[in-house]
């Protein structure tokens, strides 16, 4: 089997996106109504799938996809809290209903209401519905609801504490992704999205948050940023800190394959051990199109990941096995499936 931990509802009918237009108007304006959510049919649903990542996950060869709404869409650098709410929950039903339409190929994962500094009550409360009433099996958690501006605190600072209980408890993961950039120092899909992957792997190398949460996993994407790359340079930094060799992270800490192109996958599994790289795509995401000096669509991943050579045990648990232990709801559901 073939699990892609990170896929994103990129292609959501317009009338999703026209409910947060209508959002953000009433909060420019008092006179703007507060809108409802979209009402979208299932067929408007299944059309927007169907001609998109069901096609290219079946032509690719994968068999099932995390299923996340849009990352630059999540919009956390909106302050208000309400709208925040309302925006995440009408997203996470959208890819929720994805999931009820496609059972045996999209599972859910879960947008955050976050908002700058702002309570993590509500953030809460909105896992929870996902994960224990509509099954999902993890979530996105934004490092920078600013979009650029870093004014929250590092991720392990006590004030993420109470969202990292309940992911504990709930046993999901997060995948550490930021959204929109409005710092226009950072371009959102080039260096934003790279630098908070890299920025929160050296938080943790700073401290011991794991000590308190020893059972918490947290994905990094994209690679991992620049980590795999200056491995070294963040050895060398630990030592000279007297902090841990990061390998010590590793017990928590998984890299997806969402490089596009085959030197950096292989360097990637060069550096990181194979137990803590789990495939993804983000297909339909950041980068689309083909490499023009290759033919392979930058997303393609899974031909980057078979190009590497490895030994067939490592291979299964980069494709399969390392997802299902990451993500162990996912695992739960497969298995009462008997996949």
């Amino acid at each position: 089997m073939i699990i892609d931990i990170h896929g994103h509802y990129t292609t959501t009918p317009p009338a999703h996106q026209a409910f947060r237009d209508n959002q953000l108007a009433a909060l420019a304006s008092s006179s703007q109504p507060v809108p409802w959510p979209a009402q979208i049919s299932d067929d408007a649903i299944r059309e927007s799938i169907e001609h998109n990542q069901l096609k290219i996950l079946r032509e690719r060869g994968g068999d099932v996809m995390l299923f996340s709404p849009k990352a630059s869409g999540m919009e956390h650098h909106v302050p208000d809290p309400d709208t925040a709410t309302a925006w995440a929950r009408a997203s996470n039903d959208l890819v929720h209903r994805v999931g009820e339409l496609f059972p045996d190929t999209f599972v859910p994962v879960a947008q955050l209401p976050q908002t700058p500094t702002g309570p993590l009550d509500p953030v809460i409360a909105e896992l929870r519905r996902c994960v224990e009433e509509l099954g999902f099996v993890g979530c996105n958690l934004n490092p920078d609801p600013t979009g650029g501006y870093w004014t929250s605190p590092p991720m392990t600072d006590e004030y993420w504490y109470p969202l990292y209980e309940a992911l504990v408890e709930l046993e999901v993961p997060a995948m550490i992704h930021v959204s929109a950039s409005c710092n226009p120092n950072f371009h959102a899909l080039g260096a934003h999205y790279l630098n908070a992957d890299t920025s929160v792997f050296m938080q943790l190398v700073q401290k011991d948050l794991f000590d308190r949460f020893p059972t918490l996993n947290f994905v990094i994407p994209h690679g991992g940023g620049a980590v795999p790359y200056h491995w070294g340079r963040y050895r060398g930094l630990a030592a000279r800190l007297g902090r841990p060799d990061p390998s010590e992270l590793l017990r928590n800490v998984v890299f997806d394959t969402c490089v596009y192109h085959q030197p950096g996958i292989d360097l990637l599994h060069e550096v990181v051990p194979a137990d803590n790289i789990v495939f993804a795509s983000e297909m339909l995401g950041a980068v689309r199109g083909a490499d023009p000096a290759t033919g392979i669509e930058w997303d393609d991943t899974l031909r980057y990941v078979e190009g590497t050579g490895l030994a067939e045990g490592d291979r299964r648990k980069v494709l399969e096995l390392n997802a299902r232990r990451v993500y162990p709801r996912l695992d739960r559901r497969l298995a009462a499936a008997g996949r």
